[in-house]
């Protein structure tokens, strides 16, 4: 009899879930088409490293262990599921004709087991008994993450117990706790009970599969697929261009879901809601309303509301933004990448929430009241401070930098920046810089007043329109002059000109300043003979490190100068915190929770140092102000690392 309710069991089951996973389809399809199906073998080694080997779940190696128990325990016992679907149909068939490696199935199945009973109890623990304060989202999942646990828990008693009573003869299965408890407990083989556990561990497999859909835990099966779809280098990290004279667009960036790219909303569907980007989100860390893991869980909820209530009046009225999510949650965000960076599952967070910005800004010309005066002066200036163009090499004069109109072809292009071009404290560092290059024998120019903003602030804005403009008319002075190398000292400017200008076709080797220093100490060329009495510490630019993965190059300069004592913050390298300035919150007020800037400085403060080193304008500022407003200015400096460097020269 078993085959035929079994049969009907079963494929009643698959029936509901195919309907529920087309329902997911579905609301995929609402999504903007996106190509994620190339580069194929890179893809599928981020599965295998950070899927299967749960790479970035290390990041905290308890959760990790915890997690990859869970998992690797399911993938192992997944040929025992295959084992008791068969027997549905066929009772008497098991593996065990594959001779001894059927005893090397049966010893893993009750290993993993073992380790997935660990797990559970581990995760009891961390979501229940000592909470874990990132677990708890905004939308509490602790009874969907118990009833999830609890079917684990008899899906894998009810396999012990199978393996107990099971009145089979299996000649090569090795079972070491299962044969351990049959000896302890005197366990007879019996058909009757084995039933009753073959029965319970079907029947909870095949619950467990229909929940899925409805669950946080939906990332069971989506999370390998959104890590093999995540953005590959140079890609990753970049923001994708918005196609400006498409004429049947009515919408430009995003407003609703239907506005996202599939992409987008399948992070929707793979996030674990396990809070790392979150509890990584500066803003939030400093009590503001943004939350990266709420963005991406509004996204799903939305999308379930239109999947389910779609014909509802009432409903389609709604739109993600300003229904789900707040302006305020939006434009608190630093696009620090650190949520992105902390996502196990290869959420792309930033790029949502910049189309959000995208949407307000082109869509709505609906954004904070101070950007008015940055826009326009970026139009008018092409600088996001009222300062003349025709004043941007004001800096040099005295110095006898070359301008590029006076060279085609200049070796290497010195981009000099908005800040290194206008700011007074900044200045400064371009001075270094100068003093650097000559004294290492490099020839170079800058272009002078033809040098206009990079374009990162605007789109990161997401006033697009204004990006772009500025990118192609920089683009184009480029091109004239017949530039192929650039040397920048801000990471806004390296990112932008690196990884985003070859999208419209300026395709350059950019350097950042610390790269440049540290290969010119390195090889002999420069040699910083002067020693300093410096107990510093070092922050790390979050566009110079988690953007673009350079964090050696600023420590290998300072740790080659005598008498440095270098002493490393707690949270530093891809775990640094934001300065708050990026994301184009250095021209934005911050009117909730803690100063960004304030929580930083605190930190460095705290090592009881003299000099805070910098690599990036916007981190000097936001730190210079920090010190200040600790009162610690008379004692702690904030110096570029080129500043630290031109000082140790003779």
């Amino acid at each position: 009899m078993r085959p035929i309710f079994f049969s009907i069991v079963f494929f009643a089951s698959l029936i509901v879930f195919f309907f529920s996973i087309r329902k997911l389809y579905y609301g995929l399809k609402l999504g903007k088409k996106e190509n994620r199906f190339d580069r194929i073998s890179e893809r599928l080694k981020n599965v295998i490293v950070i899927g299967f080997g749960q790479s970035k779940l290390f990041r905290e190696p308890i959760a990790g262990l915890m997690h990859a128990f869970i998992f690797w325990g399911f993938c192992a016992l997944f040929i025992v599921v295959v084992e008791s679907v068969i027997q549905g149909f066929v009772p008497t068939f098991t593996f065990n004709f594959l001779g001894y490696f059927y005893s090397a199935i049966t010893f893993t199945q009750d290993l993993f087991g073992v380790l997935v009973i660990v797990g559970i109890i581990t995760a009891v623990f961390r979501r229940f008994i000592f909470p874990v304060k990132r677990l708890h989202s905004e939308k509490d999942g602790n009874m969907d993450a118990a009833f999830i646990l609890s079917l684990i828990t008899i899906v894998i008693i009810s396999m012990y117990g199978q393996n107990l009573f099971n009145y089979h003869t299996e000649n090569y299965a090795f079972r070491f706790f299962s044969d351990f408890l049959k000896d302890e407990l005197g366990v007879q083989k019996s058909h009757v009970v084995y039933e009753y556990f073959w029965w319970i561990h079907i029947v909870t497999i095949l619950i467990f599969l229909n929940y899925l859909p409805y669950s946080k835990h939906l990332h069971v099966i989506t999370s390998l697929p959104n890590v093999f779809f995540a953005k590959l280098p140079p890609e990753k990290n970049t923001l994708k261009p918005l196609n400006l004279e498409d004429e049947q667009a009515t919408v430009f960036g995003a407003l609703d879901v239907e506005h996202l790219t599939w992409k987008q909303i399948f992070d929707g569907y793979s996030c674990t809601e396990c809070g790392r980007c979150t509890a990584a989100c500066p803003a939030n860390f400093t009590g503001k309303a943004l939350s990266p893991r709420k963005i991406i869980m509004d996204i799903r909820q939305r999308l379930n509301e239109l999947n389910y209530h779609g014909s509802d009046q009432t409903i389609k009225e709604k739109t993600l933004i300003h229904n789900f999510i707040t302006d305020e949650e939006v434009w608190a965000c630093t696009t620090c990448n650190a949520c992105v960076t902390e996502c196990p599952v290869m959420i792309e967070h930033v790029d949502t929430i910049v189309d959000l910005r995208r949407g307000l800004v082109l869509t709505e010309s609906n954004f904070p009241s101070e950007l008015n005066v940055v826009f326009r002066n970026l139009e008018t200036n092409f600088t996001p401070w009222a300062f003349s163009y025709m004043d941007r090499a004001a800096w040099a004069e005295g110095l006898n930098v070359k301008i590029a109109a006076q060279d085609n072809s200049p070796e290497l292009l010195f981009w000099v920046g908005c800040a290194g071009s206008f700011d007074e404290r900044y200045k400064k560092v371009s001075r270094s810089i100068v003093k650097i290059l000559n004294q290492a024998g490099i020839d170079f120019k800058i272009l002078g007043t033809e040098e206009k903003c990079n374009g990162d602030a605007a789109r990161r804005l997401g006033n697009e329109y204004l990006a772009q403009m500025l990118m192609m008319e920089n683009i184009q002075t480029l091109e004239k002059y017949g530039v192929k190398k650039i040397l920048t000292a801000c990471p806004h400017c390296y990112h932008s000109l690196k990884n985003e200008y070859p999208q419209f076709g300026g395709k350059y080797e950019v350097i950042h300043h610390t790269e440049l220093i540290n290969q010119l100490i390195k090889d002999g060329s420069l040699k910083p003979s002067k020693e300093l009495e410096l107990n510093l510490t070092y922050h790390d630019s979050c566009y110079l490190g988690r953007y673009n993965d350079i964090y050696n190059s600023p420590r290998n300069i300072l740790n080659s100068i005598e008498g440095i004592e270098l002493k490393e913050m707690k949270r530093s390298f891809d775990k640094g915190f934001c300065c708050g300035a990026g994301g184009g919150r250095m021209f934005l007020e911050e009117k909730e929770g803690k100063r960004i800037n304030i929580e930083r400085t605190e930190e460095a403060l705290s090592l009881n140092v003299n000099t805070i080193a910098t690599a990036c304008p916007f981190c000097m500022t936001m730190l210079t102000d920090g010190v200040k407003a600790k009162d610690a200015n008379e004692k702690v400096m904030v110096k570029d690392v080129a500043e630290i460097v031109a000082e140790s020269l003779d």
